[in-house]
């Protein structure tokens, strides 16, 4: 999923920034663009379908002999918001929200997979729970300290365009190339926090 988003960052210039979780992603084009005069229906078809034609262009590339057993598609919509700071609200949003499932499901896939409990009970047994229950749950029962898990399932992908060192070769002495560009480019970091706007002031402008 984080390829398809790279690609539509490689081809859709405007977009400065791209946030992901399991299949849900968000594209943040900056105020300043005129990216298809603005047309919200246009920006919408186009970032979608290079999404989904992505999805089947590379899918050999990490599934390789599996085939897909059916036609993906994925839905989408164009917002609006008014300022930066709603915007940056969204997105802390969706970070939050990606911990909140994220320590769900590992917590009820443990139950299940290691403590042989059913889906239902094992549901039925986190109901009403909180963080700081399904944290002692995972490391009382299982040794699994939630704190310890990669970071792309705790916070989720942040797509940016990070300067990097690119190797070409020249049409002209087949000679190779180094230069800096941007790179659209897949980081797990806090977005919640100011620290990560101070690093990058680009995203806002």
């Amino acid at each position: 999923m984080n390829r398809c988003a790279i690609e539509v960052m490689k081809d859709i210039k405007d977009i400065v920034l791209a946030y992901g979780q399991s299949d849900e992603y968000s594209f943040v084009i900056p105020k300043s663009s005129n990216l298809y005069s603005r047309r919200s229906s246009k920006i919408c078809s186009t970032v979608v379908s290079l999404f989904a034609s992505n999805y089947v262009m590379h899918w050999t590339e990490y599934f390789g002999e599996t085939k897909l057993q059916y036609a993906p598609c994925f839905d989408s919509r164009v917002v609006c918001y008014p300022n930066d700071k709603i915007m940056r609200d969204y997105l802390c949003w969706r970070q939050a929200d990606c911990h909140i499932n994220n320590l769900f499901n590992t917590t009820f896939w443990a139950l299940v997979l290691q403590g042989n409990m059913s889906e239902d009970e094992a549901e039925k047994r986190l109901r009403g729970t909180f963080s700081k229950d399904k944290n002692e749950i995972l490391y009382s029962q299982f040794g699994i300290n939630y704190n310890d898990l990669a970071a792309v399932y705790k916070k989720g992908s942040t797509i940016i365009r990070k300067k990097t060192e690119v190797t070409s070769i020249s049409p002209n002495n087949g000679e190779e190339v180094k230069r800096m560009k941007l790179v659209p480019t897949a980081v797990y970091e806090d977005i919640i926090g100011q620290a990560f706007w101070d690093e990058h002031p680009e995203l806002l402008k």
